[in-house]
């Protein structure tokens, strides 16, 4: 099996077991690092370990090989397909504009506005230490932060570029695209392959992605849920 075939698992069980917690074959990051879990093959006995590390009404974030058909006792709140996408073209043919924006690395006193960033526009799930799990860089307009995008799943030869947005009154002027490349240059510097996932309906973030030199590797199912009954909002 290829490595990205299940990127969670391979990451908690390599470049990023520090992050993990671990039950038999089950593994989940911490929750104020990222939601996402996994497990060698989704089975009732890794569905149950998987649920040992779970707190009440904690959310877990799950990329499933087919539609979520999760055991008895969970809740899924929300779903949909989602495409697996890897850097091959490094001299792409692109309509993009060729920004190269004046970043800024983001660090510990930034998350706050990292995670109203990520609140405001939902580029994914976005904890309090999310940004430990790679770079993270930004761009600030007047003082305040109008994009970022960063590094998320970590495995040997493979980064993940993840939570890539733009504030409301800042868009249309290329800086997602900027930061893009960025992320994209450094993590080829340390001889790795960029990759990222990106729903399937977000057609015109495909687009952006396969302009910049991204190609479709394969898909998944994302699933978030919880254990037992929920209260939470199901459009949360």
């Amino acid at each position: 099996m290829h490595p990205l075939d299940n990127p969670i698992f391979q990451a908690l069980t390599t470049t990023q077991a520090h992050f993990a917690r671990v039950c038999n074959s089950s593994r989940k990051f911490l929750g104020e690092v990222s939601v996402l879990a996994g497990f060698p093959e989704p089975t009732p006995e890794n569905y149950a370990s998987l649920a040992k590390l779970l707190g009440p009404e904690e959310r877990v974030g799950l990329f499933l090989p087919a539609t979520p058909a999760l055991p008895a006792g969970w809740t899924v709140l929300h779903s949909g397909a989602l495409l697996q996408m890897c850097f091959e073209d490094h001299h792409p043919t692109s309509s993009e504009p060729g920004v190269t924006p004046n970043f800024t690395s983001l660090n510990q006193a930034d998350v706050p506005e990292m995670m109203a960033l990520a609140k405001l526009t939902k580029p994914g799930p976005f904890g309090t230490r999310t940004r430990e799990m790679g770079d993270y860089i930004g761009i600030r307009v007047e003082g305040s932060l109008a994009a970022m995008a960063g590094e998320r799943l970590r495995l040997p030869g493979y980064t993940e570029i993840s939570a890539v947005c733009t504030h409301p009154d800042y868009l249309g002027r290329g800086y997602a695209t900027g930061l893009i490349r960025v992320l994209i240059e450094q993590i080829i510097d340390r001889g790795e392959m960029p990759f990222l996932h990106v729903r399937q309906e977000n057609v015109r973030a495909i687009q952006v992605y396969e302009r910049l030199g991204f190609r479709q590797r394969g898909s998944f199912h994302y699933c978030y849920a919880v254990l037992g009954e929920s209260k939470i909002n199901r459009a949360s």
